[in-house]
């Protein structure tokens, strides 16, 4: 045993044993159940094939909400926690900025928050009552009440604002790991050709933080599309006005858990999936992931 662990060939598979197994038990596996469940009608201690029936029966309403949904808040999350984190990163870095370990530490803060705790404070702050913190806000400019969390419109930009207040700092600390490797030598060349900072940031920081940006936008696509707890405690539950915060995770948990029929929602499930997938592979193709290097 010990001259197998120890011989050259056989080592490096013992130490990604941890990983293949962690990996195989708790996706790969999970994933091919859903996927034959998704093929049956499951009751209570029976269970028999069906074919494409739950992927027949998909195509209602509510799924058709629960996509434009989860779209919407993915676009704007998308659109506002990329280049906001990556400008903040940038002055972080400088060395001009004064106290940039305190902004670091104050804008990664909410991460360590929980998501129920924050989503209960901020349907507070966005109540529909006169006093309520953000209405109490409009009073100041003479504005009127209104119910945040009753319109489609105003329950998305809570959302997105929730969303940019938990993962701001978040990307903002994976941006600043990227600015930290790229090379000074760079900047002193730029700075001597008479590069200005705008060429700088143009033409060196951008094009350098395309890996990570890259990453951001992976994770975001996947963390947009599976986002339910948020909406959860943001309306008291999954069944908000007109369905106006129903997410894909949310309509998935309504037909698996809430009305038991969990081949239909295995098949929410597995569409979910496959549309995460392909949208980052749209994504990565854009950025030139899989072209041949010359």
């Amino acid at each position: 045993m010990k001259k197998l662990l120890y011989n050259q060939r056989v080592a490096p598979y013992v130490f990604v044993l941890p990983f293949v197994l962690s990996l195989a038990i708790f996706f790969v596996y999970p994933v091919i159940s859903t996927f034959i469940m998704s093929f049956q009608e499951v009751l209570p201690g029976e269970t028999h094939f069906i074919g494409l029936d739950n992927y027949r029966n998909l195509w209602d309403d509510s799924f058709y909400t629960a996509l434009w949904n989860s779209s919407k808040y993915t676009f704007w999350t998308i659109l506002v926690l990329i280049p906001l984190p990556l400008v903040l990163a940038v002055f972080l870095n400088s060395k001009l900025m004064k106290w940039s370990a305190f902004f670091r530490s104050t804008l990664f803060l909410p991460a360590l928050t929980s998501v129920v705790v924050a989503g209960i404070v901020f349907r507070l702050v966005f109540g529909s009552l006169d006093n309520s913190v953000m209405n109490t806000f409009r009073h100041a400019f003479g504005f009127e009440t209104i119910n945040w969390l009753g319109s489609s419109a105003s329950g998305m930009l809570v959302l997105v604002i929730l969303a940019t207040w938990r993962y701001l700092g978040i990307n903002i600390i994976y941006f600043m790991s990227a600015l930290q490797s790229i090379p000074s030598e760079l900047y002193e060349s730029a700075s001597i050709d008479g590069a200005n900072t705008w060429n700088k940031f143009w033409r060196i920081t951008l094009p350098l933080l395309k890996p990570i940006a890259i990453y951001v936008i992976t994770i975001s696509i996947y963390g947009g599309y599976s986002m339910f707890t948020e909406s959860f405690i943001l309306w008291s539950g999954n069944h908000s006005p007109n369905d106006i915060g129903l997410t894909m995770i949310g309509l998935l948990y309504r037909s698996g858990i809430e009305k038991n029929e969990l081949g239909l929602g295995s098949a929410i499930g597995m569409i979910l999936l496959l549309l995460t997938m392909v949208l980052n592979v749209i994504q990565l193709r854009l950025f030139g992931l899989f072209r041949k290097e010359d």
